[in-house]
């Protein structure tokens, strides 16, 4: 994979936002001076990744772009015992079998934004690798006398993740999530003695397993490596990014479909959009300058927020699959709606509310002012003419000019739906049966 710019990966990852604390010294000169190995772990307690793994898979991918080479670290060892932090109880521990479907799940979505070799050649090309690989094969005794005398219980517990779970009483931490700390920090180890990493990328939450990662590979064999956290990506309400009314949103096609992922960015808040441009896109600086100059100027046209819905959905999903999404997003409030198939038609309007109708009124004379009305479109029939009478109503985006203007079978999409619109926003679909 080729350089991305001649512009340096370390004024890059600042300009994103994107270097937040550095554990050791000398990062910014080992990144520009020297080929650098550098990992991040991955969750495997579902078989997708969600939106929340975006920051990391394109710092990944903007470490491959500038010459070094990646690691995906994928933790189905650390993944039986579950990490303590940001959680407020312990996880339910997966079985093997599950670990092993999860990871057949998220290695394609990986694959999607760095390069990867089945070996390690030396050349450019980056390594996914499974941590169960080297920890199933550890012996308890030999790992207590090995790795754990480098670390005091005084220290361990003043970590974070540690500390906020001591501090509930009534909840506290069983011995296998605060022995996690160690097996990540043995995760590092590990590749550097066999893969020459030499650098830990993770997100803030993270600080303190990193920290003693760094810490244990210079304790062991007196190796200066180098530790990286991002930030948290939240919300501009200060909740935790990725998460919706509905759920979790999933880089996986069949969880999340392409739609609702573009939805979900287009939808992106004003005031954090500019972070989002940042962190999950590779659009140009002066580019993403343009759109933040754009979104103060001009908020209500949502250029930001489209440019970054485009890119997020094409890192994903591609670009064929992008373009068809915008098509189906612009038939939203175009006459194109009825040249949609059926599944696209219903996940453009999976929002909008339904409601069904007997397929016997269409032979009956059902009005298209009783329909509006029966929706809950408007207040009334006579807000319904009304809003005829401004050309404020559409059947399948098409302007209805006629009061007297009857719905007929003509009018059904796929043989059974009809979109009514009042106004810009306000649609229903009905569904004759």
């Amino acid at each position: 994979m080729n350089t991305h710019s001649s512009r340096s990966l370390v004024d890059d990852l600042r300009f994103r936002g994107l270097w937040h604390q550095e554990v050791g010294t000398g990062l910014a000169e080992a990144l520009s001076s020297s080929r650098l190995t550098a990992y991040i772990g991955f969750d495997p307690t579902s078989d997708s990744l969600h939106v929340g793994s975006l920051m990391q898979m394109c710092t990944l991918r903007r470490l491959q772009l500038h010459g070094h080479r990646p690691i995906a670290l994928a933790g189905g060892g650390t993944g039986m015992v579950g990490d303590p932090g940001g959680k407020s109880e312990e996880r339910v521990l997966l079985s093997e079998q599950q670990l092993a479907a999860n990871l057949a799940g998220i290695r394609p979505q990986l694959e999607r934004f760095v390069e990867l070799s089945g070996s390690d050649d030396g050349g450019g090309a980056g390594l996914l690798l499974e941590n169960s690989q080297w920890l199933k094969a550890l012996g308890l005794l030999d790992f207590l006398r090995d790795i754990g005398k480098y670390f005091t219980v005084n220290d361990m517990v003043n970590k974070e993740s540690v500390r906020s779970r001591l501090e509930r009483a009534e909840q506290g931490i069983s011995y296998t999530e605060f022995s996690y700390m160690l097996l990540q920090a043995y995760d590092f180890l590990y590749l550097y003695e066999h893969h020459d990493c030499r650098l830990q990328l993770g997100g803030s939450d993270q600080f303190g397993n990193v920290s003693m990662g760094v810490e244990l590979v210079r304790k062991r064999g007196g190796a200066h490596v180098h530790g990286l956290t991002t930030p948290l990506v939240l919300k501009a309400d200060g909740t935790k990014f990725g998460k919706t009314e509905a759920g979790t949103v999933w880089l996986d096609a069949r969880r999340t479909s392409p739609f609702a992922l573009y939805q979900f960015f287009l939808r992106t808040e004003d005031a954090v959009v500019g972070a989002y441009l940042r962190y999950f896109t590779f659009l140009d600086h002066d580019e993403i300058r343009g759109l933040d100059t754009a979104c103060a100027s001009h908020p209500e046209q949502r250029e930001a927020q489209r440019a970054l819905a485009r890119a997020v959905c094409t890192l994903v999903h591609g670009a064929e699959e992008t373009a068809r999404v915008e098509q189906a997003a612009q038939s939203l409030y175009s006459e194109d709606i009825t040249s949609l198939d059926e599944a696209t038609l219903l996940e453009v309007c999976s929002e909008a509310p339904t409601s069904d109708r007997p397929r016997t009124e269409l032979d009956t004379g059902l009005s298209v002012v009783e329909a509006l009305a029966a929706t809950g479109l408007v207040r009334s029939k006579s807000e319904a003419r009304r809003a005829v009478e401004q050309g404020g109503v559409y059947v399948n985006n098409r302007r209805e000019p006629d009061l007297d203007r009857a719905l007929g079978r003509h009018d059904l999409l796929h043989d059974r739906y009809v979109v009514l619109r009042r106004g810009r926003r306000d649609y229903h679909l009905v569904r004759f049966v």
